[in-house]
């Protein structure tokens, strides 16, 4: 078969189209979707593949999203193959259809061209109810699928062009905050017509042949950036394995390896992980496959594009069914994609640096946060809610620069975003007394890791329910090429409830009820540090201590810079140098 000749400038065009599509898809989520979640947050990711179907093109929104996007497309083709018309619109969250977790929604819009299905244009969005026991859908008391909300195997919400309004009825009559999610729902799916809409231009412009030969340039052009970074690490079998705390289940910490092979330009990545257990922290593969794209992609840091061609060369395997990363019904699972998602990718991108020691960097904080759910007297409803703003943690060092602030949690990396607190308020009958970077919480290293934050909730009227989720709250996030912390406390997370003037900490995932004059502050995790850390800069550790960012006291026990005069930060230099002498 001939190879196919694609014009520069031609292919330049069709990909800048391909991108600008994929960012009006995520601007119309953000203006026209109803929830804080979804307009304030950005907790929703979108993609373009072709018919094969091939993700041609991921947007930069949630990591966690979009690798699981890759098999359940693949799902969703199969399940309806032979079915698939024009005018349809599909359903679906089922991680047992190789979706991420039930809360996470994704709609599957078909694109044809002249009677000729030729793309599909994809959304995923977390909703803020799915149904279930608890609001929100985390359920730390789960003991299997079924006790954490709806599940959606891939179903018709149109068929032909004609909504299915009694499928769309019985969906959203399960779920709380209803027009919350009617609002995300239609956000949805105007997102994926805006996309549909431009591929019919694109395609009506240049012609069905010469669009669909630029994308598989593109997806080749991916290809041979992750090959060519392969066959730059050495021939050989390395191994990563990182830490998954207990956060309340009661079984103990779990270790997760990922054992990479390279031999030429392939890959292979091999996961081993303990059985599931009966608690919401089990990921079927369809989400693990995120963590482990995170674990490689944070490793190669490839340019752009990104699609589906970067694996081209590179096979998973997440180990037998019925693990903690390859789940099977009716393992409860809600809380996957932060935990134990970022340890798998912890582990994986341990396991590229033992074959790339030069790329080393330090990992993010990983998630901790909570829902928070009630009655608002102002409009006489029901209000439930993820608090994104209450997961921000510091993003990890590097060799050549500090972590960055309230960036993470490492799932999302960076493509999540906190709101304003006067929109949370706004829309919910609560106060937030703080919202802040916390002193302390980045990890200790020769680069400094990102500061975690600190968020702070009262309900203004009526009792509010407070569902804890994640970890971090008792092992820090890994530092990198040497880096450790003598104060550990402050860099993991915790939820202090304050209550009759008293403090209690919590660092199990737990259900409270937090009344009018009651405080709920949630804690969050740094991201870890790079190199020895005394071998940072005296001045900007001082400058650290100006900022906030450190206190005196940890300048003493993680960076060995003893200050002699609290006021002015003047350093004793003689005792700095024996301190650091002495490490």
């Amino acid at each position: 078969m001939a190879e196919r000749q694609v014009d520069p400038i031609t292919l330049s065009v069709v990909r800048g189209v391909l991108e600008t599509t994929q960012r009006e898809m995520t601007m119309a989520l953000e203006k026209t979707a109803r929830s804080s979640v979804f307009n304030l947050a950005h907790d929703y990711s979108t993609a373009l593949f072709n018919h094969t179907p091939e993700m041609i093109l991921q947007g930069q929104d949630i990591p966690i999203h979009l690798g699981s996007l890759i098999p359940a497309m693949k799902a969703v083709n199969k399940f309806f193959d032979g079915d698939i018309n024009e005018g349809d619109l599909i359903l679906h969250n089922d991680p047992d259809y190789a979706g991420s977790h039930i809360i996470d929604t994704c709609m599957y819009y078909p694109v044809f061209y002249k009677g000729e299905l030729v793309f599909w244009t994809v959304c995923k969005g977390h909703l803020t109810d799915i149904g279930g026991p608890v609001p929100a859908g985390y359920n730390p008391e789960a003991k299997e699928i079924f006790a954490e909300g709806l599940r959606i195997p891939p179903v018709k919400i149109w068929d032909k062009g004609v909504p299915r309004n009694d499928v769309l009825n019985l969906l959203l009559t399960n779920m709380r905050a209803r027009r919350d999610q009617e609002g995300d729902f239609n956000a949805l799916i105007g997102a994926c017509q805006v996309g549909a809409r431009n591929l019919i231009a694109l395609m009506d412009k240049y012609g069905k042949d010469v669009v669909q030969d630029c994308i598989e340039e593109l997806l080749a052009m991916a290809n041979r950036h992750m090959s060519g970074l392969i066959a730059k690490v050495p021939d050989g079998t390395y191994s990563g394995t990182a830490v998954l705390e207990d956060a309340g289940h009661g079984f103990g910490d779990f270790d997760i390896t990922a054992t990479v092979t390279i031999k030429g330009e392939t890959c292979h990545i091999e996961i081993a992980s303990p059985p599931q257990i009966p608690y919401f922290i089990n990921s079927y593969e369809g989400n693990s496959y995120s963590g482990v794209y995170l674990g490689l992609m944070m490793f190669a840091q490839l340019p752009p594009p990104y699609n589906e061609g970067l694996y081209r060369n590179v096979t998973v395997d997440m180990g037998p069914k019925g693990t903690l990363c390859n789940a099977k019904p009716p393992a409860p699972h809600m809380n996957c994609t932060t935990t134990p998602m970022e340890t798998l990718t912890d582990a994986v991108r341990l396991a590229f640096e033992q074959a790339a020691p030069d790329k080393v960097s330090a990992s993010w904080g990983h998630a901790n946060g909570c829902n928070i759910a009630g009655w608002d007297t102002r409009h006489d409803e029901e209000y439930v809610t993820m608090v994104l703003a209450s997961i921000i943690s510091g993003a990890g060092a590097t060799a050549s620069q500090d972590g960055w602030h309230a960036c993470g949690p490492e799932c999302c990396f960076g493509a999540l975003t906190s709101g304003d607190i006067e929109m949370l308020e706004h829309s919910y009958p609560i106060i937030i007394h703080e919202y802040g970077l916390m002193t302390d919480s980045g990890g200790a290293g020769k680069f400094r890791g990102g500061s975690g934050t600190r968020w702070e909730v009262e309900p203004l009227d009526r009792d509010m329910t407070l569902i804890t989720f994640g970890e971090g709250r008792r092992i820090p996030a890994m530092g990198a090429a040497g880096a450790k912390s003598a104060m550990v406390e402050k860099k993991v997370g915790r939820l202090e409830v304050t209550r009759d003037g008293e403090t209690r900490i919590i660092t199990d995932n737990v259900i409270e009820t937090i009344r009018p004059g009651e405080r709920a502050a949630n804690i969050n995790p740094g991201g870890g540090g790079y190199g020895n850390p005394f071998e940072r800069e005296v001045q900007k550790v001082v400058a650290d201590i100006r900022n906030g960012l450190v206190s005196i006291e940890g300048a003493r026990l993680d960076y060995g810079v003893v200050i002699a005069d609290p006021e002015t930060l003047t350093v004793d230099e003689a005792a700095t140098a024996k301190a650091r002498a002495a490490a």
